[in-house]
């Protein structure tokens, strides 16, 4: 994990001197969609460890619905989703047309 940041981090370095030379506007934007497929794949090896021990654990302790709703936010966000209203876990969501 840390050495994908590390790798990250001089993406962010050569596009920020991309930028500087006034390099070609597509090229940069090739490394911008680069670098946001990296951050995409950190922030799913995140989420794969979470779901792989602390739900698990949640489940285990009876805790699933917070740490459920937790994660969804997350992947809302992350989707740019507006977030939900909080519900109780026998709440169901109102049928929509």
């Amino acid at each position: 994990m840390l050495r994908r940041l590390a790798r990250m981090e001089g993406q962010v370095r050569g596009i920020a001197r991309m930028v500087e030379r006034d390099d070609y506007c597509i090229d940069i934007l090739q490394q911008t969609t680069a670098l946001r497929a990296a951050v995409d794949a950190v922030s799913l090896l995140l989420m794969e460890d979470h779901v792989a021990g602390c739900l698990q654990t949640a489940v285990k302790t009876g805790d699933a619905a917070a740490y459920t709703e937790e994660v969804m936010e997350v992947v809302r966000r992350s989707m740019g989703r507006p977030a939900r209203s909080a519900r109780t876990p026998t709440e169901t969501p109102a049928p929509t047309e």
